[in-house]
């Protein structure tokens, strides 16, 4: 299997070459056009000045067979690396100058030029091409030619041609020297950019390699391994990835801190009613239990075995609601009818505490959103809550009202205050007040959680208030 740091680095590799080789093209092209293009335009113009000044030179009465003109025309020649024909109209050649060194080219005076090349010189006025000059050269060579005019009395007269030539080897010569600094600095650049690709594509690699590890670790049940800080502090996607992960991690790691708590709180309250359960059958099957005492101990083996039925029917509530089948599609209902039914469905609890209840309940309906069952269940639970930890004859308060868009239900109760530092984990799994949890035995610490779980998923709120007696919760519903 292929890392994803050589693929990432085949990758950028492939395209760095695939630029260059798109750009050496490119350049090669355009550079060799240049090329050409600069010669046969210098050719033309060494071509013209020649012509223009044998026209003149012979204008004047003066004979170009004469040294002075020869050396100047030679001089030209050696000056533009070229090689300089002279023809009279006939195509015939008269002069010729190599200034590559090599002086005249004595072997090329007095042969004739192609009758085409002549008309194109004579007819259009000038020549540029690569080729022999129709056979007059033995190899290739750029060449430019133009005609020589005098002018008289108002009149064009042509007495000649003027050719100028240069081998092909010389302008490709040229155009290789480019190219080859072209190559080198390509290679250069190349270089660079392969040993920035390697190194940007290690440091991209590299928190994907500690995720990998971090991962692994925890497949082994090691949840406390973090992404470094030198992952974490980086600006870039990489860094908010590094960071999202330690987020998840932590996520993670308290998941797992809750499911082993869970687990023993779930142990623990199956195991006292189980012991109480198994003792006292044992104890009237053995005759431990005297005769006289077995209704009671059957009452305290029913109580417990309730007990039992509470906790694990609370258990497939909570399961229910974790896996969101518990709240099913919204709808509209009247949040003061729910509420008062709650409150008729604990009657006798009420009357068997003696509680005076005040109930503050618009007269007019308060439509809400959110699932009717769920949010009985939420009415249910804080009210019987309040009931069980309210006074005997104390007083418990029930009211519902507006704010902005929103319906708040307050349900409040008198008794014993909860202490501050409780207040946060109150919501929690299996939290109960009493750590020996010897007091309230009928409740599992169970209640509160669903509450808080079923207004989550109603992306509501709720929150409680403790003090001088009285506690209060107070939770959100949406109005309709």
């Amino acid at each position: 299997m292929r890392s994803a740091y050589s693929r990432q680095f085949a990758l950028v590799a492939g395209l760095i070459l695939s630029s260059f080789l798109l750009l050496g093209a490119s350049f090669a092209t355009l550079s060799y056009r240049y090329t050409m293009d600069a010669q046969m335009n210098t050719l033309e113009d060494t071509a013209e000045f020649i012509g223009e000044f044998t026209a003149n030179y012979r204008a004047q009465g003066m004979d170009i067979r004469s040294e002075g003109f020869r050396a100047y025309i030679f001089s030209l020649a050696k000056i533009s690396k070229a090689h300089v024909l002279l023809c009279e109209t006939s195509g015939e050649i008269v002069y010729s100058a190599d200034g590559q060194g090599k002086g005249t080219l004595n072997d090329l005076v007095g042969q004739r030029l192609p009758a085409v090349v002549t008309q194109r010189v004579l007819g259009e006025g000038e020549y540029h091409r690569h080729g022999n000059l129709g056979g007059v050269y033995s190899e290739s060579r750029y060449i430019a030619g133009v005609p020589i005019v005098i002018h008289t009395s108002g009149k064009d007269n042509t007495i000649g041609m003027a050719f100028v030539s240069t081998a092909s080897d010389d302008l490709t010569q040229l155009w290789r020297q480019l190219s080859g600094i072209f190559v080198v600095a390509a290679v250069a650049v190349g270089m660079v950019a392969f040993v920035f690709t390697s190194v940007t594509t290690k440091r991209q690699t590299r928190p994907l390699k500690e995720m990998a590890e971090t991962v692994r670790e925890f497949g082994h049940g090691d949840f406390d391994k973090r992404m470094s800080p030198t992952q974490t502090g980086r600006p870039d996607e990489m860094g908010e990835l590094a960071r999202a992960f330690n987020a998840m991690a932590d996520s993670l790691a308290k998941a797992e801190a809750q499911r082993s708590e869970f687990i023993a709180n779930v142990s623990h309250e199956l195991k006292t009613p189980m012991t109480t359960i198994s003792g006292f059958a044992d104890g009237i099957l053995d005759g431990t239990v005297p005769p006289e005492r077995e209704a009671a101990a059957l009452e305290t083996i029913s109580s417990e075995t309730k007990r039992l039925a509470r906790l694990v029917r609370r258990m497939l509530d909570l399961s229910r609601l974790q896996s969101g089948e518990g709240i099913t599609a919204q709808e509209q209902f009247d949040a003061v009818e729910l509420t008062a039914r709650a409150l008729v469905s604990l009657e006798g609890k009420i009357s068997a505490k003696g509680l005076d209840v005040v109930v503050d309940l618009p007269e007019e309906p308060v439509l809400v959103w959110g699932e009717p069952d769920a949010i009985t269940q939420v009415c249910y639970n804080l009210l019987d809550n309040a009931i069980k930890f309210a006074h005997e004859g104390g007083h418990l308060w029930v009211s519902i009202r507006r704010e902005g868009a929103k319906a708040l239900v307050t349900v409040k109760d008198e008794g014993a205050t909860i202490p501050p530092e409780e207040l946060d984990s109150i919501f929690d799994r299996f939290h109960k007040s009493d750590k020996s949890r010897s007091m309230d035995r009928d409740g599992v610490g169970l209640g509160l959680y669903i509450v808080k779980t079923i207004l989550n998923e109603h992306r509501e709120n709720i929150t409680v208030e403790s003090a001088e007696g009285l506690t209060t919760f107070t939770f959100s519903l949406t109005l309709a």
